[in-house]
């Protein structure tokens, strides 16, 4: 099962350069379609406050988005994980669709 994310009421900010996801070797991590991985720091603002969270794409070529630009993380998926008494929550994407930014009130 797929715990998609609804991101309507979610403004979502690039806050970090897109870096490469690395394996233990520094290696580019490649997903099931050997696909390179990407991660990008997102700030998530809505209505309760503000989290950063880290977002991996797979693409083949580097997403294309800056730091301070608004975009919307497509199908944003939340991964549970649980690792040696270490847990957490990984968040992907397909892709992340850039948009204008938002007018202040």
């Amino acid at each position: 099962m797929r715990l998609l994310l609804n991101t309507a009421n979610v403004q979502y900010q690039v806050s970090r350069n897109v870096q490469e996801k690395l394996d233990g070797d520094k290696r580019q991590k490649r997903n099931r379609d050997n696909l390179p991985m990407w991660s990008i720091q997102l700030i998530a603002l809505d209505s309760s406050g503000a989290e950063v969270i880290n977002v991996t794409v797979a693409a083949i070529e580097k997403p294309a988005v800056s730091i301070g630009q608004f975009v919307t993380p497509v199908e944003l998926e939340a991964l549970p994980w649980n690792t040696n008494g270490k847990h957490g929550v990984a968040f992907r994407a397909t892709e992340l669709k850039k948009l204008a930014a938002p007018k202040a009130a």
